[in-house]
């Protein structure tokens, strides 16, 4: 990981564009994005980073912290950030030249629907942020066009509150300098493993975070009924553990003792490939997710999917592999009969989001504003 505030160079400048990446949540799959990307296009990249933690004060400060970081640097030909950083702050800010740069901004996530706890009410400061930050970058990527439609419809809600300023005309610009991008994903080592029967029926994967926003309690319930109705399986549950993760983490871990092959998440990047490939039926029951990083490893490696009809699934998986809130406990049983994913399936719907895939349409993107275009959504 970087240090705070040092540079990372990812290639040697040449004549290649130089892009400067501010990214102020530099782990997990925005560490991962951001090191595919620099591997894949041909521009020369410069991360300013913070380490991954507090994204609330990261959100509030990083804009000021990395413009002073910024002062007598060699001005690049494009800035690209997340949102975590405040781009309006950012730009008001940093050195002159800031002004003449184009600066885009990708989308992991919107505050307009990110997930907050029941007993916490949504601060909506955040939310403004993300909105003067679209309104101040030349170029917006969102993950997925969920994403940019909770943006959207979220946007027009909070703008309704200050009903004596007409912020329409700014708001509807938005759309028109967006493009959906899905983050890539390096599947080396993914492809699915040779299938050896266990005597023992499917393994059931759950490699999701251990919050609340995944919906852990549908899950679980669903694996206490196929336990009391005695249909064979196994369960391999994977993910990061919170201080805070839900109660019943610990109840089912209990519970299911009997019917587990790994709990817990693992640090190994190939053991966590290696699990995935001895799945069957890997399982989304989230009730937010922007785009399901987890679930197309899942797939890639032989799992069959089970997921909601809703969020960005419908843009990721045909309708067989998705099931209404009330169908989810049938749909669920008839995958476990139906069995692993044959490995031509497995990669046939996952190659389209494999980073050889997707690099052109980012180096499209970049370059329509390093030529002076301007993408359209």
């Amino acid at each position: 990981m970087t240090p705070p505030g040092a540079t990372d160079p990812f290639g040697a400048a040449g004549s290649r564009p130089r892009l400067l990446v501010l990214e102020p949540y530099f782990g997990g799959s925005h560490r991962d994005f951001l090191h595919n990307l620099a591997a894949h296009l041909p521009f020369s990249f410069k991360l300013l980073t913070l380490p991954a933690r507090q994204w609330k004060w990261r959100m509030r400060l990083s804009a000021p912290y990395f413009a002073d970081l910024m002062r007598g640097m060699e001005p690049p030909e494009l800035v690209f950030c997340s949102t975590f950083v405040d781009v309006a702050a950012l730009r008001g800010l940093a050195p002159a030249w800031i002004r003449q740069v184009p600066v885009l901004t990708y989308f992991h996530e919107n505050q307009f629907v990110y997930p907050v706890q029941k007993e916490d009410a949504r601060d909506l400061h955040f939310a403004l942020t993300n909105y003067t930050t679209a309104l101040a970058s030349d170029g917006l990527a969102f993950n997925s066009r969920y994403n940019l439609d909770t943006f959207l419809t979220g946007l027009r809600g909070l703008l309704d509150k200050a009903a004596d300023i007409d912020l329409t005309p700014l708001a509807a610009a938005i759309p028109a300098k967006s493009v959906i991008l899905p983050p890539g994903l390096d599947f080396q080592g993914f492809d699915p493993a040779p299938r050896r029967e266990n005597g023992a029926g499917p393994v059931i994967v759950w490699n999701h975070r251990h919050e609340h926003d995944k919906n852990p309690a549908r899950f679980f319930e669903a694996m206490y009924r196929l336990d009391q109705e005695g249909i064979a399986f196994k369960l391999v549950v994977l993910g990061q553990t919170f201080r805070a993760s839900p109660a019943i983490f610990a109840e089912a871990r209990e519970r299911l003792a009997h019917r587990l092959l790994h709990w817990g998440y693992v640090e190994s990047r190939q053991e966590y490939i290696n699990w995935l490939q001895r799945g069957t039926v890997v399982v989304s029951t989230a009730g937010h997710e922007f785009f399901g990083l987890a679930i197309i490893e899942a797939v890639r490696a032989g799992c069959r999917p089970v997921l909601p009809d809703r969020l960005a699934y419908p843009e990721l998986f045909p309708a067989t592999f998705r099931y209404a809130d009330q169908e989810f406990y049938p749909v669920l049983v008839e995958a476990l009969r139906q069995g692993a994913l044959p490995a031509s399936e497995a990669i046939g719907l996952t190659e389209a989001l494999a980073w050889p895939r997707l690099a052109k349409r980012y180096q499209d993107w970049f370059a329509g504003f390093l030529n002076g275009r301007t993408p359209r959504a």
